[in-house]
């Protein structure tokens, strides 16, 4: 048995050795600086786990890029992709096919009011540029507002469209971008006192950029339904109703960006039906398919899909709706649907991270704002609790960013894989996590944020 294991781990050792070799040699990974990085190589997943060529463990709380909602590797939807690339691997995307006919229908009807009209993309970037595409060729209007804490993708337009850092080394100022202050009342550019008031001077503020910026110049709003990458930021009540009043007042296009939050990432299938809201375009991606194969698309109001009736829209893609992507989105869909996944989701928010994540902010005193819905929460670090200063600067880098690197290894040390971005972790585990592996979960948080208490000022 003894040189059994010995064989095991030298053909571990060996296979880890490769993959590594060739990711150094010919690998050019994203957001880095090639040579100050070492990325994990994974070995397997499972559930709601991934592992190393060491035999190391991690519970995933980052979903991957928020994108796991049935966790790795369920076998209904591993067989349905088995199946049809058995049956048909590919073809056009100018054909009619049962499977990618099937996804859009599934999708069609889990969306808001009539966006009964689907457009398949490859990913959720490809779905920003279509959905401001069909926007502007909709009003014949060029300009679109998005809020600076904001993500949309790293294509041409959603980068220019996203507000964070990401965007400083790529924003042309030729897009036709606007963007505006959303509302975050923790953080408020309005200097609310409350979320009421938040929400009353971040629509006045978006309504003064409006017109200011010229009505008749402005094709479309775009907003995350819940801001994902800038930090998990549940808008107030009344905001998106009030965006949404704005839109229809002034004749432009409300496009809301789902790629993050839908498909029960936040309890529901699509996040706008905590507030009733019902967009003109929904943008999806990530968890229509659990990632295991690529797929996004737009969802289409029908007074948009009718501009294109009798006039072709210029745009397309060689993979749009591809029959092994559609396969295991309805495989996807159809796995929520029978194992009351979304459900699931929303009971996890409610019942053990929201009370367990505010419990660990009672302890820490590093913690400065708990948030979310579901199973998408993050945690705010600060140094003080009273000015809220951020544990790390805006956009921190190298020993700027100190705090918050070793914070994060120490998640992983205790075996758990945060999503880390700024001066936050987002909390944001399968939507089918156990309530086991919840508890797991918090108590290594509950360890690691020690870490972050002893920077505090």
């Amino acid at each position: 048995m003894d040189n059994y294991a010995q064989d095991m781990n030298a053909e571990a050792a060996d296979a880890l050795a490769a993959v590594k070799d060739a990711d150094r040699k010919h690998v050019f990974h994203s957001w880095s600086a090639q040579e100050l990085i070492d990325p994990l190589a994974v070995a397997g997943a499972e559930g709601s786990y991934f592992w190393d060529y060491q035999g190391n463990h991690y519970l995933d709380f980052s979903s991957a890029l928020v994108y796991t909602n049935i966790g790795y590797q369920h076998p209904k939807v591993t067989a349905a992709v088995q199946e049809q690339a058995a049956k048909l691997c590919t073809v056009a995307p100018g054909f009619a096919v049962d499977v990618r006919s099937e996804a859009a229908r599934l999708i069609a009807e889990r969306t808001p009011g009539d966006l009964d009209k689907i457009f398949f993309t490859n990913a959720g970037a490809e779905a920003v540029e279509n959905a401001v595409r069909m926007a502007r060729l909709h009003t014949g209007r060029p300009k679109v507002l998005s809020a600076y804490r904001s993500y949309h993708g790293a294509t041409s337009t959603a980068i220019n469209l996203t507000g964070d850092a990401r965007r400083f080394g790529n924003d042309s100022a030729t897009a036709g971008v606007v963007h505006f202050w959303g509302p975050f009342a923790y953080r408020s550019p309005f200097y609310a006192a409350t979320e009421a008031e938040e929400c009353e001077r971040a629509l006045r503020h978006l309504e003064d950029t409006i017109v200011f910026e010229g009505p008749q110049s402005i094709a479309a709003i775009i907003l995350e339904t819940v801001g994902g990458a800038p930090g998990v930021l549940v808008h107030p009540d009344g905001y998106l109703a009030g965006v949404r009043e704005l839109c229809d007042r002034f004749g432009i296009v409300f496009v809301l960006d789902e790629i993050m939050v839908g498909f029960g990432r936040t309890g529901t299938w699509f996040a706008s039906e905590h507030w009733g809201v019902t967009p003109d375009l929904v943008c999806f991606a990530k968890g229509v398919t659990s990632g295991y194969v690529p797929l996004g698309g737009v969802a289409i109001s029908a007074a948009i899909a009718e501009t294109f009736a009798r006039r072709p829209y210029p745009g397309g893609l060689t993979y749009s709706g591809h029959v092994l992507a559609c396969a295991a989105a309805v495989a996807t869909i159809n796995v929520m649907e029978e194992e009351g996944i979304v459900e699931q989701s929303a009971r996890t928010g409610a019942e053990l991270l929201g009370p367990g994540l505010r419990a660990l902010a009672e302890k820490h005193p590093s913690v400065g704002e708990v948030r979310g819905l579901g199973t998408f929460w993050a945690l705010e670090l600060v140094r003080d609790r009273q000015t809220r200063e951020p544990l790390v600067p805006y956009n921190a880098s190298a020993a700027d960013n100190a705090p918050m690197a070793e914070f994060g290894a120490a998640c992983k040390k205790g075996g758990l894989w945060p999503l880390i971005a700024g001066n936050r972790i987002h909390v944001a585990p399968p939507c089918n996590i156990t309530p086991e592996d919840v508890a797991k979960g918090l108590e290594i948080l509950d360890g690691a944020l020690s870490v972050a208490d002893a920077h505090m000022a």
